[in-house]
């Protein structure tokens, strides 16, 4: 039988176990192989796998090993095959016509700050998705637990951005952004210098997050106002359930809760003011977020609100999250028209660029 790709299989392993929120260390495994093996040439591995001398190699273990000598020998990986074997149920009409008018996510996280994967890898998942784009969101500087970007780092991120767009496969590009930190007065954690050098700014509240009502809508308001500011990402802060696989860093497991209630605020006020400046509401896609809840997505569409149904992913399989999203967007009614990213990178830029 004719070889197969071992290195492919072993990513396409660790895409679909981080879409299937499956633990960390169990992605990890498997990129670490295809990363090891990455290093050497192909002629090397099949003699490794020959003689059985896979396991030598650092971050290659016994269950990945057996899948290269599978792939190898021309055979789907047992592994891959029961994982694609038991994935999830299909979209309902509604949301599978959502989901087909997606043309890109913009709100995602790469190894610069609290993601798991180079900017490259997110990208080609993204590519292999079907995206037309995808925006780089990463942290802001008072995040520091999410290692982020203080003013120099972005510049060199933005460089560096310029340079992967230039090797990536034609009808795809990476658009700059950030995830700024909202913080307690309503401004925005980057200057405004760089803010207007980025193609799509998303806005979060990472803390304080249990402020009282009207202090928690004077910020909000803060923020809306702003013209550097985009989309209001994961509005209510709320988690559902336990963070997934694929988010690395301190701040990201032990120290984070299981569970956690929604932000207090005035809802109304938040979204109509998001419907007079242009703001969209993020749809967020995140299992454990489910932000916002379906009750504030209905009223957000009442108010004439945007939307951007997006992601947050860490690591490339989570970018498949997107099905998530438009689950929840489709039974609220949100009609594509109204998902900036069902719009062409172009028209999602002039309408940010308008927005400044």
């Amino acid at each position: 039988m004719t070889a197969r790709d071992p290195i492919a299989d072993l990513r396409r392993i660790a895409f679909l176990l981080e879409r299937a929120n499956e633990a960390t260390y169990r992605v990890r495994a498997f990129r670490s192989a295809a990363k090891a093996l990455a290093e050497l040439p192909a002629k090397e591995v099949a003699e490794r796998a020959r003689t059985g001398k896979l396991t030598e190699l650092t971050g290659v273990g016994d269950v990945t090993a057996r899948c290269v000598a599978e792939s190898l020998a021309g055979e789907e990986p047992v592994y891959l095959r029961r994982l694609v074997a038991t994935e999830g149920t299909d979209l309902d009409a509604a949301a599978t016509a959502l989901r087909t008018a997606l043309r890109g996510d913009c709100h995602t996280h790469s190894d610069w700050s609290d993601g798991g994967s180079p900017i490259e890898e997110m990208a080609l998942a993204a590519v292999e998705l079907g995206h037309e784009y995808v925006v780089l969101t990463d942290h802001s500087p008072r995040l520091k637990v999410a290692r982020g970007l203080t003013a120099d780092r972005l510049r060199k991120q933005l460089d560096y951005v310029a340079a992967v767009n230039e090797a990536l496969p034609a009808g795809f590009r990476i658009l700059t952004g950030i995830e700024v930190d909202i913080l307690a007065d309503g401004s925005l954690d980057q200057t405004d210098e760089l803010l207007a050098r980025l193609d799509v700014v998303v806005g979060s509240v990472h803390s304080g997050l249990n402020d009282e009502r009207a202090k928690m809508t004077r910020r909000m308001l803060a923020a809306i106002d702003n013209p550097h500011l985009d989309i209001l990402g994961h509005c209510t802060g709320r988690m559902v359930s336990s963070r997934p696989a694929g988010v690395k860093g301190p701040g990201d497991r032990a120290h984070r809760p299981r569970t956690r209630g929604e932000s207090d605020f005035d809802a109304d006020a938040v979204f109509a003011a998001c419907a007079e400046r242009g703001v969209a509401v993020e749809i967020n896609s995140r299992p454990e977020r489910q932000d916002p809840p379906k009750r504030l997505i209905r009223r957000a569409l009442e108010a004439g609100c945007r939307f951007a149904i997006n992601t947050d992913a860490h690591a490339p399989g989570q970018l498949d999250w997107q099905r998530f999203g438009c689950e929840r967007a489709s039974l609220c009614g949100v009609p594509a028209d109204r998902v900036v990213n069902t719009w062409p990178a172009d028209r999602l830029l002039k309408w940010a660029r308008t927005r400044r």
